[in-house]
């Protein structure tokens, strides 16, 4: 079945049937836009060689990809169960501007259309940039086609996909969710020495114009994205035409006399009851009254540094390990280690942060992930040969995957589950400024002094530093409370006690004595 049972006129989430077939497409999903995001490292050095650019330069390619997937594919589901945010009346122009900020274009073509369109744009749009970066013969035309343009393409991919998962999973939606966000690790594994090898066998063009064969695939993806309420148009349609053919002459008199009531009362002054269910088409700007948070403000510096950080090795360890003379097979594998692992730590940490006795230090799990991730990055200038990179490789995966695990409940407990997507839309636009800037910073240092070093320090130093913040906020905050609560139980502790209950009869009595005498 295509749709689960009705309740209340809508159509709940089946748990199951064809909504696998969906997380299947989601997993080819995120296989061809993650995945062949973090492939696009392997042509590094043969777009430098070709195009004699620098590193900067040519940092630009993957940084644009990351930098268009994030801006324009951030998605604000609604959480099911979760209460509202509470409304407010604000200015229609105020409205209008958030909206407009917080209105990423794959989440617009998915709510003006449907997901299934979305996701079949996308995919013919990232095919066409990948198709046409293989004919480009500057970095200029590789920074439009493909920076740009298949950047737009995965974003209109991505997100709806992940969003028709929610759509067909309740019971099962974290099982659902699991196996479609498997695709980025698992996808990362086997592309990466497969686009080796295309490389090896049909040059840098040749692996482009097969890698836009296959992300093509996601225009197929997109058509077996069945919407869950499609099957049940027609049914209503006609339940409603039946409905409306049942409408009896007495119902038309009753209809007839209040609308004849509603004239009487516009004529005599009283004003119409307006309806209660009216929404403006705009969010409400106190909706977003989370940003001015101190631990939110705290927890977006963070990410700031963290997103700086992060994306530099997944940018640079390939070159890093061809100009150590390691072979470009290896140097790609690598890159499959750190995919892999990616889901290990992504799945160990969720399993263990869910457990009792470390639910209450989720926030503390956290930050030990990001801290150990920028260790593993101030060591890496020490690392030269394939056997001492792989431990590199499986570290830094492991604790990358720990802490993309942990973000959203990080999140959640900052800013309590009504909040949640907006905060998630604004943590992953906080992501998509430094993934921009970060890969041609590390590739001017690189320019500037022939070596990584440079480049790696900088990516432990952004972690660290995102770690460090966050903990010194989370320090502060919690003194703070501290010292709130003892105030609290001084104060208590001076106020006059409440009489007992017996006392309380014995006034009472004694009161109504008194009454009775006078």
């Amino acid at each position: 079945m295509g749709a689960g049972t009705h309740l209340n006129g809508e159509a709940l989430p089946p748990d199951g049937g064809w909504g696998w077939v969906v997380v299947g497409c989601c997993f080819m999903v995120t296989v061809c836009t993650r995945a062949v995001t973090r492939c696009v490292s392997i042509f590094f050095m043969d777009f430098q060689v070709h195009f004699s650019a620098d590193y900067s330069a040519t940092a630009w390619i993957h940084s644009l990809v990351d930098c268009s997937t994030m801006l324009c594919g951030q998605y604000q589901p609604a959480l099911e169960g979760a209460p509202s945010a509470p409304a407010a009346a604000k200015p229609a122009f105020t409205n209008m501007l958030t909206a407009l900020a917080a209105a990423p274009v794959g989440s617009l073509v998915g709510k003006r259309w449907s997901c299934r369109v979305a996701v079949m744009i996308g995919g013919l749009l990232s095919s066409c940039g990948l198709l046409l970066s293989s004919f480009a013969s500057s970095l200029e035309q590789l920074y439009l086609s493909m920076g740009v343009l298949t950047g737009l393409g995965f974003a209109l991919c991505y997100t709806p996909a992940i969003a028709m998962v929610g759509c067909y999973f309740q019971q099962r939606k974290a099982l659902a969710y699991g196996i479609a966000m498997s695709g980025s690790g698992i996808g990362t594994f086997v592309l990466a020495p497969a686009v080796q090898l295309l490389i090896e066998l049909y040059s840098w063009r040749g692996a482009l114009l097969v890698l836009s064969a296959f992300v093509a695939n996601l225009c197929v993806c997109g058509a077996l994205l069945r919407p869950i309420t499609g099957q049940e148009d027609e049914e209503e349609t006609a339940m409603e035409e039946e409905r409306r053919c049942r409408i009896s002459s007495q119902d038309a008199k009753l209809t007839s006399s209040l609308s004849r009531e509603s004239e009487d009362n516009l004529l005599s002054g009283h004003p119409a009851p307006q309806e209660r269910g009216h929404h403006s088409c705009f969010l409400p700007s106190k909706e977003y009254r989370f940003l001015l948070q101190p631990d939110f403000l705290g927890l977006a510096v963070s990410f700031l540094f963290l997103a700086s950080g992060c994306s530099l090795p997944f940018v640079y360890l390939v070159p890093y390990a061809l100009s150590g003379g390691i072979s470009h097979q290896h140097a790609a594998f690598l890159m499959s280690i750190l995919g892999i692992i990616d889901i290990v730590g992504n799945i160990t940490f969720g399993w263990l942060t869910d457990r009792k006795c470390l639910k209450p230090y989720r926030l503390v799990c956290y930050i030990f992930s990001v801290a150990m991730e920028g260790l593993c990055c101030l060591f890496a200038p020490l690392l030269h040969s394939f056997p001492f990179l792989v431990p590199f490789a499986v570290l830094y995966g492991y604790f990358d995957g720990a802490y993309v695990a942990l973000i959203p409940v990080v999140t959640s407990d900052v800013v309590g589950a009504p909040y949640l997507s907006l905060a998630l839309g604004v943590v992953y636009f906080l992501h998509a400024i430094p993934y921009l800037i970060s890969p041609p910073i590390g590739g001017w240092l690189v320019d500037i002094t022939g070596s990584y070093t440079g480049t790696f320090l900088l990516s432990g130093a952004a972690l660290l530093a995102s770690a460090l913040i966050l903990s010194t906020v989370t320090w502060i905050r919690c003194c703070q409370r501290l010292r709130s609560h003892l105030t609290t139980n001084k104060d208590s502790m001076h106020e006059p006690l409440p009489l007992s209950l017996s006392s309380q009869s014995d006034c009472i009595i004694s009161f109504r004595r008194e009454a009775v005498e006078l």
